[in-house]
C-alpha cells in the first residue's frame, strides 16, 4: 500500500471516529413523541405532557434528564407560560446526534428542524405533509418566537391542555411544509381539541420534547 492510500485511509478512519465520538458525546435532547397521549388536546395539563415526554424518553434509553414538553399556556388578564421558558438553554440534539439548535435564539430564528431531523425518541422519521396520513401538526400553543399568547378570547391551548372537545390548539409543522407557512412551532390552529379534530387538520396529537437540564 502506497503512502497516499495509507494517508487517505487514515483520514477516513479519523473522521469516522470523530463523528462517532461527537454522536456519543451528544445525547438526545430533542424529539417528537412517537405517540400522542390519545385524548386529543387533553394532555393532563403541562404536568401530564411533561410526564409523557419523560416516559417515552426513558423507554428509548434516555435516563437522568429533565424532559419538558414545548407547550405554552394562556391566562386571564396576563400572558401565560411561554414554551421557550420551559425547555432550558440548549444545545439540543436529536436521537441520531444531529444538532437541532445551540441555544434559544437559534431555535426560534433558524433551527435545524426539517423532516429529516425532526425525529421521534427512537430516531424514526415522523410522517409529514406528503405522507399518508399526514401527521405534521405538532401541538405547541405558542407564537413563533416561543412566547405565550396575550390575553385573548380565542383558545390556542385547548384550555391549557385539558380539553378534548371544544377549543383549539396552535400547532407547528415539523416538516416545514403546508399552507404557505413553514413555521415549526406556530403554523395555524387546529379544528377543535378532540383526537378526530387534530387528525382532520393533519396531526395526531404529537408533542415536541426538550431536555431542560
Amino acid at each position: 500500500m502506497n503512502v497516499t492510500k495509507t494517508i487517505t485511509m487514515a483520514s477516513v478512519l479519523f473522521l469516522m471516529g470523530t463523528s462517532l465520538a461527537v454522536a456519543q458525546d451528544s445525547p438526545m435532547g430533542f424529539f417528537i413523541t412517537s405517540v400522542g397521549v390519545g385524548q386529543g388536546g387533553n394532555l393532563g395539563g403541562l404536568e401530564g405532557a411533561d410526564a409523557h415526554c419523560k416516559k417515552l424518553a426513558e423507554a428509548a434509553g434516555s435516563t437522568g434528564r429533565t424532559w419538558r414538553a414545548y407547550l405554552g399556556t394562556q391566562a386571564e388578564g396576563k400572558r401565560g407560560i411561554s414554551a421557550r421558558t420551559r425547555i432550558g438553554f440548549g444545545p439540543w440534539y436529536n436521537a441520531k446526534g444531529e444538532l437541532i439548535a445551540s441555544d434559544l435564539d437559534q431555535l426560534h430564528l433558524n433551527p435545524n428542524i426539517v423532516l429529516r431531523t425532526a425525529l421521534d425518541e427512537n430516531g424514526n422519521r415522523v410522517k409529514g405533509r406528503y405522507d399518508k396520513p399526514n401527521e405534521h401538526d405538532i401541538l405547541t400553543g405558542s407564537m413563533a418566537d416561543g412566547t405565550a399568547y396575550f390575553p385573548s378570547k380565542d383558545d390556542h391551548t385547548c384550555s391549557n391542555w385539558t380539553s378534548s372537545g371544544e377549543g383549539s390548539a396552535q400547532v407547528g409543522h415539523h416538516d416545514r411544509h403546508g399552507g404557505g407557512n413553514t413555521s415549526w412551532n406556530s403554523a395555524h390552529g387546529s379544528r377543535g381539541c378532540s383526537q378526530e379534530g387534530l387528525v382532520s387538520t393533519g396531526g395526531a396529537g404529537y408533542l415536541y420534547c426538550f431536555a431542560a437540564d
